[in-house]
């Protein structure tokens, strides 16, 4: 029987941590930008309603398992599976996720950067107001030879500094801090949208759901989204899990951080959404979104510089508690099988991503011949991570749970004490059966097949 506690094993010190530490983990880029762009091309609140039903139908679920997984071993991802099937192969979903981590740790902290550098800009008076000075503000900056380097390693830097001091010190203590501040900020670019003269039918976009507009194509993207938000697959769930005190009730955890992260996302669509009508833009502007319609909307505001730096500030704030959990599933691993000390295991680890992040900024710029299957090494990485190794990874996990582990552990991790539960019950069958086919359907889709 496998052992729930590890007294040498560091852990968060604080329910209120845990909580922290796991939405941090969860909220990022994909709730504030990817969100209000899914929802703008497919149909706004219909697609909010399908996205909340599956962040509840598989989001749930999945982030459980990664949590009994990790809190049951008190283990790194790849010691984790194996601890659980000695003599298997499943410790290679292990592999699969530190090596996603590495990679999304890269590539996302070029665009982090490119926060930073906007953030800088707008307290300066350096950004445009205009839209097309905008985009050719953004595109000289991404493509030059230094800036986008020097800020993508000044973020990892920067998570150098956090994840360096520990679990407690360095993790939690930031994430105690920015989580509320990020909700706080949130919240105030939800006041000052709602009275712009558009709000009323940016509003009405979001929460009034026309399901003539939903479509397969919809319902995968949905799906996509809420698998993709939580961050699920990746492995930084079960790394978390693996600090959480043995009275953190798993089930409840996974719940409240489902509910918050799903609650930035629609914070994110009251702020875009009245923004995007009351100045006649396309809801679907895409990726520019961020970069470019959003810093010429904020800089046309009573206060426009203000309100544009305390965006990007914003983003910087859910980059980097997302990046500090990437960062720690590789650390968490060379630690324990490595056996380095935590300041080297945190060096190497953005050491690699401070390369492999080089070549990431570069490839808009001097870099950008570089291809691989008609890819930049930028969009490689995004694509390899996020298309298959976090479907891989996200199914694997589910598959285990739900056929490989003994029940046992699944109920003493869950804290049933007798009869297991209904609910318990359900868990298990959307794990091995509606997980997989969904997480099926969604590799299927990223990958161009259906």
């Amino acid at each position: 029987m496998l052992s729930d506690t590890n007294n040498k094993r560091a852990q968060f010190s604080t329910k209120i941590g845990v909580i922290a530490t796991a939405v941090g983990s969860a909220v990022g880029l994909g709730n504030i930008w990817r969100f209000p762009y899914e929802a703008g091309s497919n149909g706004g609140g219909a697609f909010m309603l399908c996205y909340i039903f599956f962040i509840f139908l598989l989001g749930v679920p999945l982030i459980c398992a990664e949590f009994i997984v990790g809190r049951s071993t008190r283990s790194n991802e790849i010691k984790a599976f194996e601890k659980l099937a000695p003599g298997k192969k499943w410790f290679l979903n292990g592999y699969i996720g530190v090596l996603a981590s590495i990679l999304i740790l890269s590539f996302y902290s070029v665009v982090a950067g490119w926060t930073l550098e906007f953030f800088i800009a707008a307290v300066t008076g350096r950004m445009p107001s205009d839209m097309s000075e905008l985009h050719d503000f953004f595109s000289e900056f991404i493509s030059g030879n230094w800036r986008p380097l020097v800020w993508t390693v000044v973020f990892l830097l920067l998570n150098y500094l956090v994840v360096s001091r520990g679990v407690q010190k360095g993790i939690e203590r930031l994430s105690n801090c920015l989580m509320p501040a990020m909700t706080l900020l949130l919240i105030a670019f939800c006041v000052n949208s709602l009275f712009l003269p558009g709000a009323s039918e940016g509003v009405g976009f979001l929460f009034s759901p026309d399901f003539s507009k939903i479509d397969s194509h919809s319902l995968l993207s949905a799906m996509g989204q809420a698998f993709f938000s939580l961050s699920i697959g990746l492995g930084g769930m079960l790394t978390y899990a693996s600090y959480f005190p043995d009275e953190v009730r798993l089930g409840r955890c996974a719940t409240t951080t489902a509910v918050l992260d799903t609650f930035v996302a629609i914070l994110a669509g009251v702020i875009i959404f009245p923004a995007v009508f009351t100045y006649g833009i396309s809801p679907q502007s895409g990726p520019t979104l961020v970069f470019e319609t959003l810093p010429a909307i904020f800089m046309n505001l009573p206060g426009g510089a203000i309100w544009a730096a305390l965006f990007f500030f914003l983003l910087f704030m859910a980059s980097i508690t997302s990046t500090i959990s990437m960062s720690e599933i590789s650390i968490a691993y060379f630690e324990e099988e490595k056996k380095l000390c935590r300041k080297k295991a945190t060096a190497l680890t953005i050491g690699i991503a401070t390369v492999l992040g080089a070549i990431c900024a570069l490839s808009f710029g001097p870099l950008s011949d570089i291809r691989f299957f008609g890819m930049t090494v930028f969009e490689l990485f995004d694509y390899v991570s996020s298309n298959v190794c976090l479907p891989v990874g996200g199914m694997v996990t589910s598959v285990f749970v739900g056929w490989v582990i003994d029940r046992k552990i699944i109920d003493r991790q869950l804290n049933i004490r007798t009869n297991s539960l209904p609910w318990v019950k359900l868990l298990i069958f959307i794990l091995r059966y509606i997980a997989p086919a969904a997480i099926a359907l969604i590799f299927l889709n990223s990958l161009g097949i259906i």
